[in-house]
């Protein structure tokens, strides 16, 4: 499957994707302070299991920082 995730194009070895699985893959050390999108739309986190990406979906995924 290939997706659209902050602007570049990946390629995942599978025919289907939960949020929650693509966020394991890109990020597997940081679980909290995530935000993402799929489309222009914000998904809650308590959907991540189960909403299923699509190869044509735009994926924004931001990452809270500290600081300031």
């Amino acid at each position: 499957m290939e997706l659209k995730i902050n602007n570049q194009k990946k390629t995942f070895d599978c025919k289907t994707l939960t949020i929650q699985e693509l966020i394991d893959f890109e990020l597997p050390e940081k679980q909290n302070g995530i935000a993402v999108a799929v489309n222009q739309t914000v998904v809650s986190k308590n959907q991540w299991t189960t909403f299923s990406l699509s190869p044509s979906d735009d994926i924004l995924i931001i990452t809270a920082t500290q600081g300031g």
